[in-house]
């Protein structure tokens, strides 16, 4: 099966209209396929699209230096603009630049300092791979023709056939064979994503029952009281309806601390106005015990997010699996809610107030 390979031709244009000839003539007797800027105007936005697809579609690229800079884009050529978006698809470049003591007309050498100047950088920048050295067209057809056999030789590409060529009865017969395969690798696949969604699902159902059953307990001390003193001890599954909105970006231990205390009551009830003061402050290491049972449970993390390096606050943020427990509950209580308005059982009476003002 024969491939042709589709080269594409980058030069400034008036000064090597001869040489870009002889170039395309060379690659035309080996076979393949030129495609060369000519065929578009480089200055047209839309048109670079076009040329940029088509250098995308090449498997080799050819840069031509004389002793012009070329048009530009900016400060740019346009032929640098080229060879720099080959470079960067990875498409084999081969580079061509006009030997120092060829002979050539006086009237196809820059004279504009600046030119002059960003020429010598392009060439610099070609030169730092493997080019070759030309004098004048005839040398150029036959080094360039020899350099593509040898890249085609050292780095074959996919190329294009005809289509006659590439869909033998054989290859219809194995694609035909391939399509069935994927269509059943595709069933096979969506029945086990289905089974790991199902077994997702109940790993997270059997965990809030757990975290249901489960109770932390913790002290706090209130205004007008000295000591610590017991707090009702809370479900860690309304912890985790406390938190976890707060943390679906990220949350402060003194935003988790806030709303801790705003949902804290005695364990022992006292009469009077005392009975409805909120703690002043929570035991740092009970909190931060709590915290590292949900990171434990998967549910929880310290943040990645980046903060001042004057921010000495730690930050907490919910696990992927944090994340997809919170989507199931808040599913769960719409649902609950078009049943029968109220609070839910686990989490009455309590208040979620974020991260409080000051």
């Amino acid at each position: 099966m024969a491939v042709k390979y589709q080269i594409f031709v980058s030069s400034t244009y008036e000064d090597l209209k001869a040489e870009r000839d002889r170039v395309i003539q060379g690659i035309l007797e080996l076979g393949h396929i030129p495609v060369g800027m000519e065929m578009f105007s480089a200055a047209d936005e839309q048109q670079w699209q076009t040329i940029a697809r088509n250098i995308r579609e090449s498997d080799y690229y050819v840069v031509i230096l004389a002793h012009r800079y070329g048009s530009r884009d900016g400060a740019m050529s346009y032929t640098r603009k080229e060879y720099e978006y080959a470079v960067a698809e990875g498409i084999p470049t081969i580079g061509f630049v006009i030997d120092p003591e060829a002979s050539w007309p006086a009237d196809r050498f820059e004279k504009d300092a600046e030119a002059v100047d960003l020429l010598e950088e392009f060439r610099s920048l070609v030169r730092s791979k493997p080019v070759g050295f030309w004098s004048n067209a005839d040398d150029l057809y036959g080094k360039a023709s020899v350099a593509l056999v040898k890249a085609m030789t050292a780095q074959p590409r996919i190329g294009w056939v005809r289509a006659s060529s590439a869909l033998g009865p054989e290859v219809t017969a194995e694609i035909s064979r391939l399509s069935a395969e994927n269509a059943e690798l595709r069933t096979r696949l969506s029945h086990l994503e289905k089974d790991a969604e199902r077994d997702a699902a109940a790993e997270l159902t059997e965990l809030w029952a757990q975290m249901a059953r489960n109770q932390w307990s913790y002290s706090a001390r209130f205004p007008g009281d000295a000591d610590w003193v017991e707090a009702r001890p809370l479900a860690y599954s309304t912890l985790f309806r406390l938190l976890a909105p707060n943390m679906v970006t990220e949350a402060s231990d003194e935003n988790i601390d806030d709303i801790v205390r705003v949902n804290t009551r005695r364990l022992t009830p006292v009469e009077g106005a005392a009975a409805d003061l909120k703690p002043s402050s929570i035991p740092v290491n009970t909190r931060n015990a709590m915290l590292s049972d949900f990171v434990m449970l998967g549910l929880m993390e310290p943040s990645k997010r980046r903060h001042p390096v004057a921010d000495k606050a730690d930050y907490w943020s919910l696990t992927e699996m944090g994340l997809e427990m919170l989507k199931v509950r808040k599913r769960l209580d719409f649902a609950s809610t078009e049943l029968a308005s109220g609070p839910t059982a686990d989490g009455a009476g309590l208040i979620d107030k974020g991260a409080p003002s000051r």
